[in-house]
C-alpha cells in the first residue's frame, strides 16, 4: 500500500471518528435541557459548532447521524427521548430543522468560503430556516391531536423565547470555533 493510500485511509478514519464525536456532542448538548413546549436545549450550539469547526460536509453529516441515531431510538433527543415518535412529534419538526440548518452552512460555505462573517451569516439563516420548518410541522403535528393553534400562537411557545438564547449559541459557536487551537487539531489537513 503507498503512503498516500495510508494517508488517505487516515483522513477517511479521522473524518469518521471527527463526525462521531460531533453527534454525541449534539446529544450532550440535547441533554442540558430546561422543559417548555419546545424545550430550551444547546442542540443548536452542538449543530453550529460541528459545521463550523468540521466543514459543511463532515458536518452536517454529523448532524444527520445524530438524528438518524435519534430515529432508530437512542435517547439523543432533549429529555432523553429517542424514536420516530419523537421525529414524528409535535417538536420534531424543528430537530430536523438542523438538518436544513447544516445544508445552509454547508452551502453558504461551498459558495463563499470559510470566513467568519459567513459563517454568521449561514448560522442566522439556518436558524431561520429551523424555526419556519419546525414552527409549521409543530402547528400540523399540533393541530391534529389538539385544536388548531395561531401562527402568533405558535411563535410565542416556540420561537420568541429562543430567540436571544439562540443567538448567544451562535455568538459562542463563533467564539469557540475560531480557536486556532481547537481548529488546527480538528483539521489536520489545513494546518
Amino acid at each position: 500500500m503507498s503512503e498516500n493510500a495510508v494517508t488517505t485511509n487516515k483522513f477517511k478514519t479521522l473524518d469518521i471518528v471527527y463526525i462521531a464525536i460531533f453527534a454525541a456532542l449534539i446529544a450532550v448538548c440535547s441533554w442540558i435541557s430546561i422543559p417548555m413546549a419546545v424545550p430550551f436545549t444547546l442542540q443548536t450550539f452542538g449543530v453550529f459548532l460541528a459545521v463550523y469547526l468540521l466543514g459543511g460536509k463532515r458536518g452536517t453529516i454529523s448532524v444527520l447521524v445524530y438524528i438518524l441515531l435519534g430515529a432508530v431510538g437512542l435517547p439523543v433527543f432533549a429529555g432523553f427521548k429517542g424514536g420516530i415518535g419523537a421525529l414524528l412529534g409535535s417538536t420534531g419538526g424543528y430537530i430536523i430543522g438542523f438538518l436544513f440548518s447544516a445544508l445552509i452552512m454547508w452551502a453558504f460555505e461551498k459558495l463563499f468560503g470559510k470566513k467568519l462573517w459567513v459563517y454568521a451569516l449561514s448560522m442566522l439563516l439556518g436558524l431561520i430556516v429551523c424555526y419556519a420548518f419546525g414552527t409549521v410541522w409543530f402547528m400540523v403535528v399540533y393541530a391534529r391531536s389538539n385544536d388548531a393553534v395561531s401562527l402568533i400562537t405558535v411563535l410565542g411557545w416556540c420561537v420568541f423565547p429562543f430567540i436571544i438564547p439562540d443567538l448567544v449559541k451562535i455568538a459562542l459557536a463563533l467564539i469557540i470555533g475560531k480557536n486556532k487551537g481547537i481548529r488546527k487539531v480538528i483539521n489536520r489537513e489545513e494546518a
